[in-house]
């Protein structure tokens, strides 16, 4: 590995002045009014001290309010909201779907709920509003509207309402994410969302995969994101995963092809692929476990590798013809995936 010093410290500068930090994209608070969740915003940063979690995404459905509360805190709650649809011109069987935005702070998503009327949005800290249907164009138009305002959006637990065959059903943006751990790692949920991530990749989307536990109840690390950041900001966080660079699960994966990082694109020619994996999520970590990185392509495996939690395991591999590469990582123990990082792109066929 002394061969490779230059690659990796190469991706060590990329990297320079960030640190992981670990949370939940997708859950709910007992905020009042129609939130549905079990917890309210001091339960749940009480949970979170206690579970080695940075910060939370809490979406409650049709309003805003629980991004007013007193323990409300930039860094700590990443705000949003859930709302549902019905695609109109879908040719899916089953034609429903919810999604998440998130933003910053509560001012985009109340500009956001004026501006598509269709919501009704009453305004205002206590203001609601409804779950509209949408065409596939209007859902494209709501997508780069968030993406203008500075937020994020997921498709949640995709497979779960849903119905379809054909994985492209499931698609309305590129840059945007799929909830692929949906509620915990290893149920049936999230095999068949991590299937249907999988075929979009194989039809040439660039989405990246999500995590969320989703349970509205007591928080748990059932699905956590990791986010390499510079700060304990949302604008910080919003910055990384509006890029795809994240990790969709409790492992730290930082990778990079030249100066292209997780979710990117770039000329893989004459480039080498720069992979680090460490950083674990305490959750994961278990005495006598082992673990390893696994390198993918859109061909299949490049290469399998062991690694160890408490450090960063470096590899660095010779680039080839093809359409993307990315990793995951296994708990080879309990036979479970626990970690995925986003693809970087190959240019000439992104």
């Amino acid at each position: 590995m002394s061969n490779y010093g230059t690659e990796i410290l190469k991706l060590e500068s990329l990297y320079e002045g960030r640190r992981a930090f670990y949370g939940d994209l997708h859950n709910h608070s007992n905020s009042g009014g129609t939130s549905d969740g079990k917890c309210t915003m001091q339960v749940w940063r009480e949970a979170m001290r206690e579970l080695g979690m940075d910060f939370a995404s809490i979406l409650d459905h049709r309003q805003v309010r629980h991004m007013y509360q007193p323990e409300w805190e930039d860094g700590v709650f990443i705000g949003g909201t859930e709302p549902g649809t019905f695609i109109s011109d879908s040719k899916a069987s089953v034609n429903e779907m919810h999604y998440n935005m998130l933003f910053e702070n509560a001012e985009p998503l109340e500009t956001l709920l004026e501006k598509f009327t269709e919501y009704k949005f009453e305004g205002g800290v206590e203001g609601h509003f409804v779950y509209p249907d949408f065409t596939t164009d209007r859902m494209g138009q709501l997508i780069s509207f968030i993406k203008e305002k500075g937020g994020f959006f997921v498709y949640p637990h995709p497979k779960q309402l849903m119905q379809s065959d054909a994985p492209c059903d499931y698609w309305f943006a590129d840059e945007t994410g799929i909830e692929v751990f949906y509620g915990d790692m290893r149920n049936e949920h999230t095999e068949n969302n991590y299937k249907l991530w999988c075929d979009l990749l194989e039809k040439g989307k660039r989405v990246w995969a999500c995590a969320g536990e989703d349970g509205h109840a007591y928080p748990t690390v059932n699905a956590l994101t990791t986010i390499y950041a510079e700060e304990k900001t949302n604008k910080s966080y919003l910055s990384h995963l509006r890029q795809g660079d994240f990790i969709c699960g409790s492992v730290g994966i930082r990778m990079c092809i030249g100066d292209t990082l997780m979710g990117g694109k770039c000329d893989f020619d004459g480039k080498k692929l720069v992979v680090s994996a460490g950083d674990f999520h305490k959750s994961v970590v278990h005495e006598n476990h082992s673990y390893k990185l696994v390198i993918l392509n859109d061909k299949g495996t490049v290469a399998v590798e062991n690694i160890e939690p408490g450090k960063n395991n470096f590899f660095v591999y010779e680039t080839e013809e093809c359409r993307f590469y990315r990793a995951e990582v296994f708990d080879e123990t309990e036979m479970l995936r626990i970690a995925i990082g986003n693809p970087i792109w190959n240019i000439k066929n992104a």
